[in-house]
């Protein structure tokens, strides 16, 4: 039983965090709730009061409720500063760069963690808690990111960017259950949130329209864009498109073409405004290149080999890793499918992650 560590618990408002801060508690933990307010609707459009947001007034509502009960003291923290600057404000240049970013990971590293731990420092906790379906296994005086127990829900894959320093200092309670687990627990305790739906799109695009949030938040650069020409991969031009941000690597619907076989969105040109497309085999490439690599294990050594995660919920597959100064060059064992530049690829060994990286334009075909 631990010695009443104080524990700085993330509320979202949702059922897995209420579980989570249940969880704390009852291990023995002195918890405190605390709702990261991260943006404002009303600055860009979207639903402010859609409860299954984590931004959300119903969302800030629901952890108080939950605290309440619970009986561990709620605070709502304005971290919508460092959010846009390190979220938002990536995602809007990244789409410019004709990249589709995955800003849940860099939330996890710069919000979720990095502002989250000065926070806890500030409040003189010991750890942190989220609650993610990964684990933190300790061997000896080392702590592992894992993967949770359930396949389905498993979020280690959007964790790889954290600081590897963080992970002694980090606890999460949902590890080693499954959704369903949590939301019978929930039930159990008759918490207020135990049949709040999962929110599943990105937390600041509240109605899932990223094409009208940056034609809000960055209104000049989207105005300046206009149309441009669609190419196939032979370099003909065979149409025209509405702007290269409205389109993400392996699209095929909404390209206005008519051909026997259907043809994909393979590369975005941003410089020329173009948007390259191709039938669906010139989508399969067989390595790429990672920049802004973050490692979880000390000093790996190359060629290294693992198993490599291109996407949130795709299958891993075998592939060796070799290193060239700050970037690293991934070879897959067999070829794989809209590698897209801006998304994070992560490296496991077993269930352990080793570390990751973003994904950055192979060649042009």
């Amino acid at each position: 039983m631990p010695s009443k560590d104080k524990v700085l618990v993330a509320m979202s408002g949702g059922v897995d965090s209420s579980v989570a801060l249940l969880e704390i508690l009852e291990a023995g933990y002195d918890a405190i709730g605390i709702t990261m307010k991260l943006w404002e609707y009303r600055d860009v459009g979207g639903n402010l009061l859609e409860d299954s947001n984590c931004c959300s007034v119903g969302a800030i509502n629901n952890a108080k409720l939950v605290c309440d009960r619970m009986g561990a003291p709620h605070y709502t923290l304005d971290f919508t500063g460092v959010f846009r600057e390190t979220v938002v404000d990536n995602f809007a240049d990244e789409y410019l760069a004709g990249r589709t970013p995955n800003p849940c990971v860099r939330c996890n590293s710069f919000v979720k963690w990095d502002a989250f731990i000065e926070q806890a420092d500030q409040l003189g906790a010991t750890y942190i808690a989220t609650g993610h379906y990964a684990r933190i296994i300790q061997t000896r005086n080392e702590y592992h990111l894992a993967k949770g127990k359930d396949s389905l829900k498993d979020q280690a894959y959007v964790l790889w960017g954290i600081p590897s320093e963080t992970l002694r200092r980090t606890l999460l309670p949902l590890g080693d259950y499954t959704k369903e687990d949590v939301r019978n627990i929930a039930r159990k305790h008759k918490l207020e949130t135990a049949e709040t739906p999962e929110s599943m799109e990105i937390c600041f695009v509240a109605d899932n329209n990223y094409k009208r949030f940056l034609k809000n938040y960055v209104p000049q650069e989207m105005e300046a864009i206009g149309e441009g020409e669609i190419v196939e991969n032979s370099r003909e031009v065979v149409g025209s498109h509405s702007g290269y941000t409205n389109y993400t690597i392996g699209q095929r619907k909404g390209l206005g073409l008519s051909n026997p076989e259907p043809r994909y969105v393979s590369k975005i040109d941003p410089e020329s405004n173009r948007i390259y497309v191709g039938k669906k085999e010139s989508l399969y490439d067989q390595s790429c290149r990672v920049t802004q690599v973050n490692w979880l294990v000390e000093s790996p050594c190359f060629p290294l080999q693992v198993h490599a995660q291109i996407r949130y919920n795709s299958t891993e597959v075998p592939a060796i890793i070799s290193q060239d100064g700050d970037t690293l060059t991934v070879q897959f064992d067999t070829p794989q499918l809209s590698i897209t530049p801006g998304q994070s690829i992560v490296f496991y060994m077993d269930d352990r992650v080793l570390g990751g990286g973003i994904i950055e334009l192979n060649s042009w075909k």
